[in-house]
């Protein structure tokens, strides 16, 4: 199984456990995840999001074999060109995810569109994750709502040579990314670490929305217990064949991965 949605590090408001590169390796071994797509979770609230970039890459220089590094950035912070050449060259990250809520800006706005596309003419994949944590959870410091996923669907729009991943969302079946259209690229996956399989089974109307190549498995660790995403394969209504592609063959693609890991 590939995960396309883990993090290490800090986190400013919450004790996060696993959160090392070793000790997320050995909770993957857990639950039979290989590999996993990880990020600086102290990135989303640094106020410059490169110092977390620089811990992650410390982190996983001794398990790139299973840890796949992105890079957080802000469009709005200065100096993000730099950054994302670093991020690229140096600690050899294959894609990017973007904060919006935490960072202060909308995905609408032409910095972003700016940013994204420089990103992806690295060959780099977009990740938008729609939620952090439940906002019931949030401190008191904090009031930092979901994405509105029109937003996300206005950036896909816009940005068809891009590659993104929308990650822990909900409701994406009814939204504009969920409904598609001529008017939407087919340049977005989803994964399916908040979308429902037994209430309304989410799940298996995206895969008939969107179709089964474009599914991933994703958990959300270590914020996120790995067994609920564990849970939805096994209770999905699916053939086997479907299955496999959202436990592995689809991010292998998706992220560009050697087909032998």
């Amino acid at each position: 199984m590939i995960d396309v949605s883990a993090y290490l590090g800090h986190f400013a408001y919450r004790q996060l456990r696993h959160n090392t590169g070793a000790g997320l390796v050995q909770y993957m071994d857990r639950f039979g995840i290989q590999r996993a797509v990880v990020s600086s979770a102290a990135a989303i609230t640094y106020r410059n999001p490169q110092a977390g970039n620089e811990e992650v890459a410390a982190e996983v220089a001794a398990h790139r074999s299973r840890l796949i590094p992105f890079a957080v950035l802000s469009p709005v912070y200065a100096g993000w060109q730099d950054d994302l050449k670093i991020c690229h060259d140096q600690f050899g990250m294959k894609g990017v995810r973007l904060y919006p809520k935490w960072h202060n800006y909308t995905l609408t706005d032409p910095r972003c569109r700016a940013f994204v596309n420089a990103a992806a003419d690295m060959g780099m994949v977009i990740s938008i994750p729609v939620r952090v944590e439940d906002p019931r959870q949030q401190g008191w410091l904090i009031d930092v709502p979901d994405l509105n996923l029109d937003e996300v669907a206005r950036l896909v729009r816009a940005c068809p040579k891009a590659r993104f991943i929308v990650a822990n969302g909900s409701g994406i079946a009814g939204s504009a990314l969920g409904r598609g259209g001529k008017d939407i690229p087919g340049n977005y996956a989803v994964d399916i670490s908040r979308v429902s399989v037994e209430f309304g089974n989410e799940l298996g109307q995206l895969i008939s929305l969107l179709g089964e190549d474009r599914i991933l498995f994703g958990t959300g660790m270590p914020f996120q217990y790995p067994g609920p995403a564990l849970a939805k394969l096994d209770m999905l209504e699916a053939s086997a064949a479907v299955k496999e592609k959202i436990r592995s063959q689809n991010a292998v693609r998706w992220l560009g991965l050697p087909a032998d890991q």
